[in-house]
């Protein structure tokens, strides 16, 4: 961890526990660039679902019931976790689901439709439960005006850990096809290599990440307690108008950054005639300049303020996607793929970054349990809708991309009106009161 980082920790937080935190951002993002980005989701389609027409939905509505059962145990999970100070303990169980059930997704074959979808929903529940609760560390670990540059390193970290794990997927691949093995052969092996990647590096956050947080204080808190405390939550909302509002502006602008998650490799085959091996190395490019922006942006958000931020972040998305629903060759598909990066990068940190900011400390994990309610809500809008519009429309997927690009226009709407400044002074008054209680 570099000065510039260093400068930005919390009282007692040092450089080494920072980068055992962003080391989990590393380990997990090679499940999503492997399984739902560039390999298994195209496989699913091609191989499992043999093209059929139906196959592009059917793979977000796997994707859509594992963020639907996220939603519904998110915010308790987050708020049993602050009760009793069990971020970690729930991270380590969330971990340890996600790498089982991706190993098992060798199992699949040609046909394996119903093994296939439960797998999905396994691992993604897990993967997602996960992500939530690692990113309500990050208030712990850095000061608010650090929490854009500090989000920026594990985002950007977390790409570079999905261009290793891709990159090595890749090398298999291409030495598996040169001798002639199909699909349905060398996808599998890449499921086992995912699963072994995060495994190992997801072992320095478990070994140097400390739990901060403290025991609420009486006696062991019950299910009923913790749902109480949610509900509470909800009730008072009010209060958190700028919060509340920006949980909605990124529902929709998450609709459309999940959208080309969940199906940019389906697209880059089915729209642009990619190989798998064409697909893999566009997936690698665009990690890279994903990291690049989440690195790059933390610094600008931190300096240009976080609402200004995310609107330019917006307006370059509405751009890119643009740019992809009018490529036909692949000088400029390459060219939307690489803003894809930029925007993806930057679009994911500052949003983790600027939820950080409006929360009161003593409540990061059930807060954050609601914006990983909002970010899986969004996971479910967008892909599902993706593949609806292609379904219906007989497989157009370049009208489902277009029309994706309404939930930017839509996010970029509700920006305005959100207040950091103000929102930031109540969650500082309301963290004053819950750690005087």
């Amino acid at each position: 961890m570099t000065a510039p980082a260093s400068s930005g920790l919390a009282a007692g937080v040092r450089p080494r526990e920072v980068w055992s935190w962003a080391m989990y951002d590393f380990a997990n993002s090679g499940y999503t660039t492997v399984v739902i980005t560039a390999v298994f989701s195209a496989y699913f389609v091609a191989e499992v679902a043999g093209d059929a027409p139906w196959a592009t939905f059917a793979w977000t509505a796997a994707l859509a019931v594992s963020y639907a059962l996220i939603m519904l145990t998110a915010p308790l999970l987050g708020a049993w976790a602050d009760a009793h100070a069990a971020k970690k303990r729930l991270l380590a169980a969330t971990t340890l689901g996600c790498i089982i059930f991706t190993a098992a997704m060798a199992l699949v074959g040609r046909g394996d439709i119903t093994l296939a979808i439960t797998l999905v929903i396994l691992s993604n529940f897990f993967f997602g439960s996960g992500e939530n609760l690692i990113a309500a560390f990050l208030p712990e670990i850095a000061r608010g005006e650090a929490l854009g540059r500090i989000s920026g390193w594990g985002w950007g970290l977390g790409y570079l850990g999905g261009l290793a794990a891709l990159g090595l997927c890749l090398v298999y691949v291409t030495n598996a096809q040169a001798a002639g093995a199909p699909a349905t052969v060398f996808v599998p092996v890449t499921m086992l290599l995912t699963a072994m990647i995060f495994a190992l590096a997801s072992l320095p956050t478990f070994l140097f990440l400390r739990e901060r947080a403290l025991p609420q204080t009486g006696a062991r808190v019950s299910i009923g307690a913790v749902f109480a405390g949610l509900l509470e939550t909800l009730r008072t909302a009010h209060r958190y108008r700028d919060l509340r509002r920006f949980l909605i502006c990124l529902t929709f602008y998450q609709a459309g950054i999940q959208t080309v998650i969940a199906l940019a490799a389906i697209y880059a085959q089915q729209a642009m005639g990619f190989t798998t091996r064409d697909t893999i190395l566009l997936i690698l490019v665009v990690n890279v300049t994903a990291a690049i922006g989440a690195l790059l942006f933390g610094y600008l958000q931190d300096r240009a303020g976080h609402i200004r931020s995310i609107g330019i972040i917006l307006v370059a998305w509405i751009v890119t996607v643009l740019l992809a629903w009018r490529a036909t060759d692949a000088a400029l598909f390459w060219l939307a793929a690489n803003c894809v990066g930029l925007c993806l990068g930057s679009s994911q940190s500052a949003g983790r970054a600027l939820v950080g900011y409006l929360s009161p400390s003593g409540r990061l994990a059930e807060f954050f349990g609601l914006w990983g309610l909002a970010v899986k809500c969004s996971s479910i809008l967008g892909p599902l809708s993706y593949g609806a519009v292609s379904w219906l429309s007989g497989g157009d997927h370049r009208l489902a991309i277009l029309l994706t690009g309404g939930y930017f226009v839509v996010g970029l709407l509700l920006l305005t009106g959100i207040d950091a400044g103000r929102g930031r002074q109540t969650a500082l008054q309301d963290g004053h009161k819950t750690l005087a209680g």
